[in-house]
């Protein structure tokens, strides 16, 4: 077959630019759909032990990512910003607290102020979450600052 004029090359290492040979074609699709065969395993040799110290340093990087992206959240103007920040700290176990509805507890709870009520099933009751809480994984971080609601005074 000709190509510009010219005849076929007969090695694959003198074809055209941007020609490319049906059997390289068929390696890169099998590759990248992974339906290739596996390659082999690395070299045995290789160590996979850690240095001294890895450990504790990957962890406390990890601690000053989180805390500047709850720095972040906090000034984030953007609704879709901190829904994405919020997204991105759940993928580490790193989640929200909203505690609208629960009963304030001052141990997971800081309270930022009160709404008066009548009613006195609601009295004790998270009002609004005024500032998100995170936790990381059991721990908390940070408590969620809300109003509560507390009896109205007569």
């Amino acid at each position: 077959m000709a190509w510009f004029g010219h005849e076929e090359a007969a090695d694959a290492a003198e074809a055209p630019t941007g020609e490319i040979s049906a059997e390289a074609l068929a390696r890169i699709i099998a590759e990248a759909d992974g339906t290739a065969a596996a390659a082999d395993a690395s070299d045995p040799d290789v160590d996979l032990v850690a240095a001294p110290g890895d450990l504790e340093r990957a962890l406390s990087d990890r601690q000053a990512l989180i805390q500047l992206c709850l720095y972040a959240l906090d000034r984030a103007r953007s609704s879709g910003v901190v829904e994405r920040l919020e997204h991105g700290l759940a993928a580490i176990g790193v989640t929200a607290l909203r505690a609208e509805g629960e009963r304030f507890d001052p141990a997971r709870h800081e309270a930022g102020g009160a709404v008066p009520t009548d009613d006195p099933e609601l009295e004790g009751v998270v009002a609004e979450t005024e500032v998100v809480g995170f936790a990381d994984q059991d721990r908390l971080l940070r408590a969620p600052i809300v109003t509560v609601y507390a009896k109205r005074a007569q």
